[in-house]
């Protein structure tokens, strides 16, 4: 039988010193065994915590580690790995989160918004950046996913996103794992055909950024402009 929390004395268990003290007051440990609830025959969440903790190198490596490799863990399994990604995509985001409307007035903006939503990615990912008529925010969304430094630019998937949320402009936003932000050739071309495809269907194309993780490049395109 899997070791449970139940087995921890009342005054250790990581949920109970939550409710009493809040979250503040629990360890990265504690925290982490919280989400795994249970652990595996001979140890408990806590020490599956640990053991994740230790083998990923902290908080940091988790959040960056794939799905397969947070399953191989015995006593993790695939349904205990897809409730962690969760839970450092949701903090991600909610980082990510402000309580009044950005207005997207530089390339700077663009990335300052998109950053904490690239955290710890290790293949390449686009996101679409929706906004009003007046570049305000309303709507993030990722719409592909490739391999290490490569993702396909679907113009027609960027353009239903920014029509289907009811956007009037928009930017778009992907990762080099590499590290390097500097803007490929393949990069180029996507803005020029981003920004040609916008104006054929009456939107405005804002920029494409370049994430490398906190560094940053435009991807240069002739009609570019807020």
């Amino acid at each position: 039988m899997p070791v449970s929390l139940i087995d921890v004395p009342v005054e250790q268990r990581p949920r109970e010193r939550l409710l009493a003290l809040g979250p503040h007051a629990l360890s990265d440990v504690e925290l982490l065994a919280l989400l795994l609830r249970h652990g595996r025959p001979g140890a408990s969440a806590l020490d599956l915590a640990v053991e994740l903790l230790v083998e990923h190198g902290g908080l940091a490596g988790l959040a960056a580690a794939r799905p397969e490799e947070l399953s191989r863990r015995a006593g993790v399994g695939v349904a205990k790995a897809a409730a962690l990604i969760a839970a450092f995509h949701l903090g991600s985001r909610a980082r990510g989160e402000t309580g009044s409307l950005v207005r997207l007035g530089a390339a700077s903006d663009v990335a300052a918004v998109a950053r904490p939503l690239f955290t710890g990615a290790r293949v390449e990912r686009l996101l679409v950046l929706v906004c009003d008529a007046q570049n305000q925010l309303r709507r993030k969304v990722f719409v592909a996913e490739g391999a290490v430094d490569q993702v396909a630019v679907p113009i027609r998937e960027i353009l239903n996103t920014v029509l289907r949320n009811d956007g009037r402009a928009f930017a778009v936003v992907h990762n080099h794992p590499s590290g390097d932000p500097t803007p490929s050739l393949d990069d180029r071309r996507a803005t020029t055909l981003l920004a040609e495809a916008a104006r054929t269907v009456g939107l405005r194309f804002l920029d494409h950024v370049v994430i490398a993780g906190e560094d940053w490049s435009s991807a240069p395109a002739s009609t570019s402009h807020y």
